[in-house]
This record gives C-alpha cells, structure tokens and sequence, in this order.
C-alpha cells in the first residue's frame, strides 16, 4: 500500500493531541494512560487510546504533541460571581465580611464596572484551566456574551431575591432585613427572560439555571414559584443554603426553622438542586440533603478566609453526595483558582478530621472534573475525556520545577503534585468544544492587556464613590488601615 492510500484509508480528525499523560477520568479513579493520545472531530472527542494506535488510525488536519504534559478534562468552577473580580481584595480577615466588607462596593458597583470584574475573572479562570465557568450575578448589559466570545463553557446563574433596592447596606447586624415581592417579582422574572434568550446558547456552551440567592432572601410563595418555573423549563436551581449564622438567624426569625428542615418542609431537597455552601449544616442536616439527590458546590478558600470554617463536603460525600468545587467571588477569596481550590479542599479537611487519608489527591481531582460536572448537570457533556463527549481539554506543563520529577513506578506522582504544589500557571493549552482558547500561554480569544486595563480603571472608579459615601464608614477594614496594617 503507498503512503497516499493509507492516508486515504485513515479517518479524518480536525486535532490529534499525541504523546500526553492523559488522566481520562473514566471509572472510579483518574482513568491513567500513559503515552496517550485523543482526537478530535466537529468539537468531540472521537477517539482516546495509546499514541501509536491512534496515530495509524487518523490523518489529522492539526497536531498537538504533549510530550511531557497531562492532558486532562478541563476544570469545572460550579460557583462564582465573576463582577467581584473588579474589588478583588476588600473584604478578607473581617467579621461579618457581606455587611461590613463588601456592601459598600455592591452599592457604587456599575454596570460598566460588573463587566470588566467579570472579563477580568473569566481572564483569570481560563489561564488556570477552568473550561466551565457556573457564573452568578444579576444580569447586566454584556454578561453573557463575556462567556460567549472568550469560547468557554459557562453555566449561568441570574440572582434572584427579593431584598429593596440598596440590598445590604446600612442593614444592621441582628436586624430582619425587609423583602419586597415587588422586586422579588421583577427578579424573578429578569431570570426567565435570560432563561429563555440564553440556555442552549453558543451551540450549547451557554446554560442557565435559576438561582435564588439564599432562602431567606426570598418568600416561601417566590421561592416555590422558581422552583415550578425551573421543573417547566427543564432548569436546575443553584442556591445557597445554610449560608453562615447570618442565614440562620433570619430563617428562625422569618420562618420558625433553620434552612434545612425549611427546604425539606417544602419539596426542594431533590436533584433539581446545587446547594451552595452548607456552612451551618449539621452532619444530620448534611446527610438529609445529599440523601434527597441534591449536589454540592464547595467553596473552601472563599468560606476558609471569610468564615473560617471547613464545609462539611466530606460528610456530604460519605452520604453519597455529589460534590463541585467552585472558587466563589474575589472580593472574599482573592482568587478564581480551581488548582488553588483543589489543595485547600484536600488540606482543610485532612486538618479538620486530623486525618492524613481524607480527601485524597485523586478525590479532590474528580470533584474539579467529572464528580463536579455530574453535580452542575453537565456530568453526559464535559468532564472526562471519553468518546462522544465535548472537547474540552487542557495541557499542564509536568516539567516546570514545582512538578517535577515525573515518576511512573513504583508511586505515580503525577495527580498528588497536580493537586498539591500546581498553581494554575503551568496550563499551557485550553481547549474548549474542539476550539483552541489559549495555546502555549498565549490567549487566542481575549486581550488580556485590555482587559487589566479596563478592570484597573473600573475598580479605582468604584473605589473613588466608596470613599466619598458614608457609609464606607462602617467598614471594619478601616481600623487596619489606620493602623497602617494594610
């Protein structure tokens, strides 16, 4: 047979990524093979196995050696509120971080300004190999097509509550802060309208699910209309619950129970539901909603520095939950970072339960891909490299200093250091439905230099209206600044 009848023979690939430590996901465990390789056809996978078979089975339009790299799902963030990005830094190492932190900036927080925080977040997240992004922000001018043009997979969440205009600010601590239907309403119904002009959007990288922000946010009667608007549409719900002792305290004062039993009395336990945070949860009350079918999103660094406590992931798991990790907002964390989420998750729980074996590498590793794909809804589309599934790929670098040696025999080294001393900056590659995001470090879809521009420019605007408002006053930060501390 000549050479030009067995390329004639070989089946067509638009990309065949060679020669790659690829960690698949498949199974119970990270799905190793070595010396792998995948190709790629119309945005799929279409083949996964040993180099040299694929290599003799396709004749590819692009090739993508990854010698020397692990090729893996790429990162799934099921929590975030991407505008924040633009405060990144203002509301840490505080009590009472919302009231006392953050609240300030959400009242002088433009419209204008939510836009560079969030192309300055998805900036952020892509460089670190996070694919799929689940955003949740109130809907303004552009947020949507942020996700669109970077090329990510996005799954979007507007807030709806039903707080007066102003929100939070000037509330006092211990006060039952007052719910407008009115604007419970309106929320309600901005949601369904984005619902309906983008779920399924950008050939089916852009969905939508509901989210109202926490359930003493909202009214019992709201808050069973999202959920029957959701079931109507096919849409899950992507709430807080049991949010801190400030969520407790309202729910005991507005409804005579803490959120659990709440949401239990009132048919929201199921698989409709990605309860965020669990804070407050008893281990009973932990158990109650991972046995419904709800998922988990875990937060650990944003709940590590404004609460201090470790979210109770590990017993949500044991009951036979499904956990995501998400890295939540920056003015509290500081990053969007699954790698920086995946080590904080392994160690705060292995120092919780004073248990070197709790939350393994491999563990933690499955809750940033495919067990937190499967937890957003997205577990048939994207978060394991197998065959019919979406490409969405990254490469990270295995010979930069911090992860070398790449050891093979007799322990496999490479998902501990993965998890354990990556830091997000050695993804050289993002690949997302087939698409090439960023290669070799190199940003194909976004200007990055624009975007710090913008972000820098928006947060000294949002900061000059602090200063000049009252109600800046009240920031606990400001005794640390006067102390020179900051």
């Amino acid at each position: 047979m000549t050479k030009a009848m067995a390329e004639t023979a070989q089946e067509r690939a638009d990309l065949l990524i060679v020669h790659g430590h690829l960690l698949t996901m498949r199974g119970a465990g990270v799905g190793y093979l070595p010396d792998g390789a995948l190709a790629v056809a119309g945005g799929r996978i279409i083949a996964a196995g040993p180099t040299g078979e694929l290599e003799a089975r396709f004749a590819a339009d692009n090739t993508l050696d990854a010698y020397g790299c692990a090729v893996l799902p790429g990162l799934v963030d099921a929590h975030m509120h991407t505008p924040w990005a633009v405060v990144r830094g203002v509301a840490q190492d505080v009590a009472h971080w919302m009231q006392k932190g953050l609240a300030p900036y959400a009242k002088h927080l433009s419209p204008q300004a939510a836009l560079a925080g969030t192309r300055l977040n998805v900036l952020e997240a892509l460089r670190a190999g996070t694919t799929t992004m689940g955003d949740y922000a109130t809907p303004f001018p552009g947020w949507a097509e942020v996700f669109d043009q970077a090329g990510v997979r996005a799954r979007l969440t507007p807030t709806i509550n039903a707080l007066p205009p102003g929100g939070m600010a000037g509330w006092r601590v211990g006060d039952l802060y007052p719910l407008d239907e009115k604007t419970g309403a309106a929320a309600l119904q901005n949601a369904l309208d984005f619902a309906d002009a983008w779920h399924g959007a950008a050939g089916g990288r852009i969905t939508v699910m509901l989210g109202p922000q926490g359930p003493d946010m909202i009214g019992r009667d709201q808050l069973l209309a999202v959920k029957a608007a959701a079931e109507a549409r096919g849409l899950m719900i992507h709430m807080h619950v049991a949010q801190g002792d400030r969520e407790i305290d309202q729910m005991l004062k507005r409804f005579g129970q803490r959120t659990p039993g709440y949401l239990a009395a009132i048919g929201y336990l199921d698989s409709q539901l990605l309860a965020v945070h669990l804070t407050e949860a008893t281990d009973a009350e932990t158990e109650m909603i991972a046995a419904g079918g709800a998922s988990m999103a875990l937060c650990s660094g944003s709940i590590g520095i404004i609460d201090g406590i470790v979210p109770p992931a590990h017993v949500f798991r044991r009951a036979g939950g499904r956990v995501a990790l998400g890295s939540d907002q920056a003015a509290g964390n500081n990053c969007n970072n699954i790698f920086n989420e995946m080590k904080l998750t392994a160690l705060f729980n292995k120092i919780k339960y004073r248990d070197p074996t709790v939350m393994p590498a491999w563990e933690v590793l499955r809750m940033a891909t495919i067990e937190g794909a499967q937890a957003i809804g997205l577990g048939d589309e994207v978060g394991s490299l197998e065959v019919g599934k979406a490409a969405d790929i990254i490469l990270v670098d295995l010979t930069e200093p911090n992860l070398l040696p790449i050891l093979d025999t007799p322990i496999r080294t490479i998902v501990p250091n993965l998890v354990y001393a990556a830091t997000g900056r050695e993804v050289r590659t993002v690949i997302v439905a087939g698409r090439v995001l960023m290669r070799d470090g190199a940003m194909q879809t976004l200007d990055a230099a624009a975007i710090r521009a913008d972000a820098q420019a928006a947060a000294q605007e949002v900061a000059r209206q602090v200063a000049a408002d009252p109600v800046h006053r009240e920031m606990a930060l400001l005794d640390a600044m006067a102390a020179g501390q900051l």
